[in-house]
């Protein structure tokens, strides 16, 4: 009789177990595969990998593929991008423009049913930055869209796209909330959609790279009040874990830590997957010497309070700009016979860090190796970094003079010259005044499209960049009276040149700042500087002495007075050390100094920690043209692999998109696009039809920007 409330007990918990299991059957709570042909999240599931369980498009059929519809969102500018990886929920298609407008659409016709601009009526800024995508969140006859915008987090009515008037203030909360007041200033939006869980949606930010960077905790909203439920300090408080791998008092003054890239749920475990980027300044740490706690961390946080289940550190005190890129693929695979859960991160060193989900362990063995040390003044390396030695490097870990380019012997010869006058040779060289090859570069590698992972044959697919950088320090004025000068070197050379000559980078092109004077006055100048323009964030940081020196710097002038100037000054801080800007390391004509591929096709057998098969990904028509046909190209935007035997990925420079054979890299179909398809696709089903969506926004790399999305389909 004893046992009986134990029976009881243990029927009333299988009762809850399976109530809890219909409660969290709504979108945003879903499982990581959703039968019904849906794409319900930013990468397709909350596990971010990119898979499709539909079986209509097959090896037989793809070739038929045709365009079924065409949208135009009527916003491109000289230079914008469209990285929106869109999705589809009963029925409709929400995705965003190059200008951040969200708009919905008839899935399976591309027509328009609402549209929403967030800088319609406050005349801010719209083309800041870019946006991968938007968050859908549901409970009954409450369906929302989330997303952000400049800088703010936006909550919509999904039906009919109007602003949630009970969520922040009319529909809108601070994307600084739980910053601290040091941030309130300070340059902070957000790129990549949050992620759900129950009735939170769990955010990063993207925060400057330089020493004016805001911190970048990760925050949890309440979906319903837009109010802050948690906050993790990824740069630790005294009393926190990690607080002694910083110098004392770090985090009231180092910003950075952030996870810019996304976050995968495991709703099973109520926990997030969050993956962080380096401390600011990027390349010089001289200010934080240390491990650097919770920078450059796949994090393991209980998605209900924010409390660290566990950590792994990717990169120890980064001074390479080693951001993880993209949301870890929560994966279960057959390790020596057995299943195990895994969180598997790939990374811009062209590593991927398999790690046991529930402890953080790595699954496969982890070295700790030397690396060479920094001669940079007050610059203190960490003498190890971790390097995985299964599955192997998916990317070419160095640049020397065996793999430099063939494609003509001049070309070799001039970048072979160029070579001998840098450092080079390993990962993890850091930068120097003379130049240090990166390689793999600062866009990977991996990037942020990410991995896609099967879990019928429990292979990871990733494509990536073979493309060298240079990163050049150079020593920072302190001299007050070069003040413009240093403090154009510290937040502005990056992008337009150390020499004002403008340059091209991660986010695109950007303009030399020469003859400025003739352009533009003072005023404009510091309009620009204060509100930002186009992918330019605002600089409102700074005080306004700091401003008019930039100005001055600029117009070349050196006349205009600072004096009468109100304001309290509150100074940044002035690093010892700046870079050139964002080079890569190409021959006379244009073309990466390293032998191809310049863009590769990975397929990894995660279970046994060893590549399948690796292909070329993308080609130069006119080098093939010469015979060159297999060389790769440059690429960004991820893919996505189906339960049918197929890969399909846009991204490269070339402006195709493509299918592959997933279990052996033979390409089955390709189709032009009217911009390049600088975006994860889509895949869902409507009525029994698949239909297949790429942005096209094309800006990257030269290439001309576009405002449609396309999508292909069967014909009828």
């Amino acid at each position: 009789m004893r046992l009986l409330p134990q029976y009881f007990l243990s029927l009333w918990m299988i009762f809850l177990l399976l109530l809890s299991g219909c409660l969290d059957s709504k979108i945003g709570s879903s499982h990581p595969i959703n039968p019904s042909g849906e794409w319900p999240t930013y990468q397709g599931d909350p596990g971010s990998n990119q898979y499709s369980a539909s079986s209509l498009l097959t090896s037989e059929n793809v070739n038929q593929l045709e365009v079924a519809w065409t949208y135009a969102t009527g916003d491109a500018t000289e230079s914008s991008q469209i990285q929106c990886n869109p999705i589809m929920v009963n029925g409709k298609l929400y995705l965003s423009s190059p200008q951040i407008k969200v708009m919905a659409l008839d899935a399976g016709t591309g027509k328009e049913i609402w549209r929403f601009d967030p800088f319609a009526s406050e005349g801010e800024n719209g083309s800041l930055g870019v946006n991968r995508g938007v968050t859908y969140w549901e409970d009954g006859a409450d369906h929302r869209i989330l997303f952000a915008a400049g800088e703010y987090l936006y909550a919509l009515d999904a039906d009919t796209g109007e602003p949630i008037p009970g969520f922040g203030e009319k529909g809108r909360a601070s994307l600084k909330a739980g910053l601290g007041e040091r941030a309130e200033d300070l340059f902070v939006i957000s790129n990549t959609p949050g992620a759900i869980f129950e009735d939170l949606l769990i955010i990063g930010t993207r925060v400057s790279e330089f020493a004016d960077a805001a911190p970048g905790y990760i925050r949890a909203y309440d979906v319903r009040t837009g109010e802050v439920a948690w906050v993790f300090h990824t740069i630790p408080q005294p009393g926190e874990y990690g607080y002694d791998t910083w110098p004392e008092g770090a985090w009231q003054r180092v910003g950075g830590a952030n996870a810019w890239a996304g976050m995968s749920v495991d709703h099973e475990r109520g926990w997030v997957f969050v993956p962080t980027g380096s401390a600011a300044f990027d390349f010089y740490g001289g200010n934080r010497e240390g491990e650097n706690l919770f920078a450059n961390c796949i994090l393991a946080l209980d998605a209900r309070t924010g409390k660290r289940k566990w950590h792994f550190q990717t990169t120890h005190h980064d001074i390479w700009d080693r951001d993880l890129p993209c949301p870890p693929n929560l994966a279960t695979i057959t390790v020596e016979g057995k299943k195990r859960d895994v969180v598997a991160q790939v990374t811009k060193q062209g590593f991927v860090f398999v790690l046991d989900r529930d402890t953080g362990e790595p699954i496969f063995s982890v070295e700790e190796r030397p690396f060479p040390s920094s001669d940079l003044i007050g610059e203190v390396t960490w003498p190890t970094q971790p390097v995985p030695v299964k599955p192997a490097p998916f990317a070419c870990q160095a640049l020397t003079e065996e793999n430099l380019t063939q494609r003509t012997p001049e070309a070799h010869e001039a970048v072979s010259r160029r070579l001998a006058s840098l450092r080079t040779g390993q990962n993890y060289t850091p930068g120097s005044l003379e130049g240090t090859v990166i390689f793999p570069g600062f866009d990977g590698g991996a990037e942020w499209g990410g991995a896609a992972f099967d879990p019928e044959t429990e292979m990871l697919y990733v494509n990536a960049n073979e493309m060298p950088w240079v990163l050049t320090m150079v020593e920072v004025d302190q001299n007050p009276a070069e003040k413009g000068k240093s403090l154009y070197l510290s937040n502005c050379a990056a992008c337009h040149g150390q020499q004002l000559e403008g340059g091209g980078g991660g986010m695109g092109t950007y303009p030399a700042l020469t003859g400025l004077r003739d352009r533009l006055s003072a005023e404009e100048v510091k309009a620009m500087i204060v509100n930002g323009k186009g992918v330019m964030p605002s600089f409102r940081q700074l005080d306004e002495e700091e401003i008019a020196g930039i100005t001055t710097y600029l117009l070349g002038s050196g006349k205009e007075s600072s004096a009468g100037l109100e304001g309290e000054a509150t100074e940044q801080e002035v690093l010892p050390y700046a870079h050139t800007g964002y080079h890569k390391f190409l021959d006379p004509e244009g073309y990466p100094a390293v032998s191809p591929p310049w863009g590769t096709l990975t397929a990894i057998d995660l279970g046994k920690g060893e590549i399948a098969w690796q292909r070329p990904l993308g080609f130069h028509p006119e080098l093939a043209e010469q015979g060159m046909a297999e060389t790769g190209c440059e690429n960004y935007g991820g893919g996505i692999v189906t339960a049918s035997g197929l890969f399909f990925i846009a991204a490269t420079q070339d402006g195709y998109i493509r299918a592959f054979d997933k279990q052996t890299g033979e390409e089955l179909w390709r189709s032009s696009l009217p911009a390049g398809g600088y975006a994860t696709p889509a895949l869902y089903e409507i009525e029994g039809k698949p239909y297949l969506v790429i942005a096209c926004g094309g800006g990257k790399m030269g290439t001309p920007s576009g405002d449609q999305y396309v999508a292909f389909s069967l014909p009828d």
